[in-house]
This record gives C-alpha cells, sequence and structure tokens, in this order.
C-alpha cells in the first residue's frame, strides 16, 4: 500500500490493477478526503522521456481533463511528480463497470431507451468542448474511450491522450486515431471538430449491433479503401432501412464531409 499527500489530498494506493498500457498502469486507490474509490494512473519517467510522442500524449491527456469539466467527460482530481520513485501520478475518478465496448459485450439484449441514453450522454460530452473557443476535438472516440457507471446508468468520455484544440484556419492537419472510427478528413488530413460526430456514429453503430465496426477488414489498407470509397460497412444490415439508419447516415456519416467541403 503507497499514500501520498498531494495539497488537500490523500491518496491511498492499493495493489489493485485496474489497467495496464505500454507505459501506464492504472491502481485502484481511496481518497481519504472525499472518502471515495479512485483511478490512480502512474506512469515512470523514465519511459515517458524516451518517447516524445508518449510523453506529448501525457501532456495533453493532462491538461484537458483539467480543462474540461463536464459531467459527461471523466473527472480529474490531481496529479504530481513522484522524484523518489521517478513516476508521474494522476489520479480521475474510478468507474465500476470499465468501458462501455466491455460493458455493452457482457449483455446480450439491452433496451433500446438505454443505448437513446448513452447516446444523449456522449453527445453532451462532445458538445460541452465542441463549444468551446478554440474547439477542442477528442480525436480517438470509441467506445474503448467511453466509461461506463453501471449503477449510475452513466457513461462518460475518456482517454484524451489524442485531443487537440482547434487554432487559426479552425482545421486540423494530422492522421491520428482508430482506424475503424476515423472519417474521411482525417485521412485526408484536413478536418475539424465534426469528425468527433462521425465517429460518434461508429459508436452507435456498435452499439446497436454488437459488432465492432469494419471488423471483416483484416487491416487498415482495407479500412480506409471503403472509407474512401463511401461504402457502408456491413454491420448496417443489422439496423436495417428505417429511420434510424438514414439519420445516422445523414446526421453522423455525412456531417464532417459536407461541413468542410461545401
Amino acid at each position: 500500500m503507497l499514500i501520498s499527500y498531494v495539497c488537500m489530498y490523500i491518496f491511498i494506493q492499493f495493489r489493485e490493477i485496474l489497467g495496464k498500457g505500454a507505459m501506464k498502469t492504472v491502481y485502484k486507490a481511496f481518497d481519504e478526503v472525499l472518502g471515495m474509490e479512485v483511478a490512480w494512473n502512474q506512469v515512470k519517467l523514465a519511459d515517458v522521456f524516451r518517447s516524445p510522442d508518449e510523453l506529448q500524449r501525457l501532456y495533453s491527456e493532462i491538461h484537458l481533463l483539467k480543462y474540461l469539466d463536464h459531467s459527461s467527460i471523466m473527472q480529474f482530481y490531481e496529479s504530481w511528480i513522484d522524484i523518489h520513485r521517478k513516476t508521474f501520478n494522476f489520479v480521475n475518478e474510478m468507474f465500476t463497470s470499465s468501458t462501455l465496448r466491455e460493458y455493452r459485450q457482457r449483455r446480450q439484449r439491452v433496451d433500446i431507451r438505454v443505448i437513446k441514453n448513452w447516446f444523449c450522454q456522449i453527445l453532451r460530452g462532445l458538445a460541452y468542448p465542441h463549444c468551446h473557443d478554440p474547439p477542442v476535438i477528442h480525436r480517438d472516440l470509441k467506445c474503448d474511450n467511453i466509461f461506463v457507471h453501471g449503477h449510475l446508468g452513466q457513461v462518460k468520455i475518456g482517454d484524451l491522450g489524442l485531443a487537440a484544440i482547434l487554432h487559426g484556419s479552425k482545421q486540423a492537419h494530422c492522421v491520428i486515431g482508430t482506424p475503424e472510427f476515423m472519417a474521411l478528413e482525417l485521412y485526408e488530413e484536413e478536418y475539424n471538430e465534426l469528425i468527433d460526430i462521425y465517429s460518434f456514429g461508429m459508436c452507435m453503430l456498435e452499439m446497436l449491433t454488437s459488432e465492432y465496426p469494419y471488423s471483416k477488414c483484416s487491416n487498415p489498407a482495407q479500412i480506409y479503401e471503403k472509407v474512401t470509397s463511401v461504402r457502408d460497412d456491413e454491420a448496417w444490415r443489422f439496423v436495417g432501412k428505417g429511420n434510424a439508419s438514414t439519420m445516422f447516415r445523414r446526421d453522423c456519416m455525412l456531417t464532417s464531409s459536407c461541413s468542410i467541403r461545401f
């Protein structure tokens, strides 16, 4: 057990690991001041300094979590450097039911009203950063980056490591993200905040069908070919041809293209 005293906070780190990545380990912890369980993220400084891209991603995530305060975005509490252990640490909200993708996979049937409620919460979580001046783009929205409080029916957007603030021309010029959820404009390196709406549409598709987008494609090149030729993913056959299908194509799949090109 590890105890850290940071500003007005007292965090107790447990041995239970909630998640582990290439450079970051997330532990279950307890905030003795607020009296609740939290997620303690720990990164070894030696690891992150070896990779400028990872350092930038870590800085971006912390900066934006501090900057964005909304009920549909993961809540940030504190960050600090432990000189003795040579680690960078930050503490954020702990979720009881993992990611939205894992949560959905554990449930064979989910009422459409529940899914609509998730969609509304995600859209509120996107509208808030998009309405900033300048706007903030997530750039990697997917069900793996949306987290769930199952006992409350809450979903929140997290993992802002690839997020960016639009400056100047109000368009970004960098290919980044997860291919299955990337809009055409991301591949073309000229896009704005509406690429997140495309990604949101792909999240909707996954939630409605329980199918991961472009699951039949074996590599990013095949996904790129389908996206650039504007060919629908096969998962659409599970949605049907009713109002929902029309709405998704019009309001999510085509939104970013129409905004930039016309």
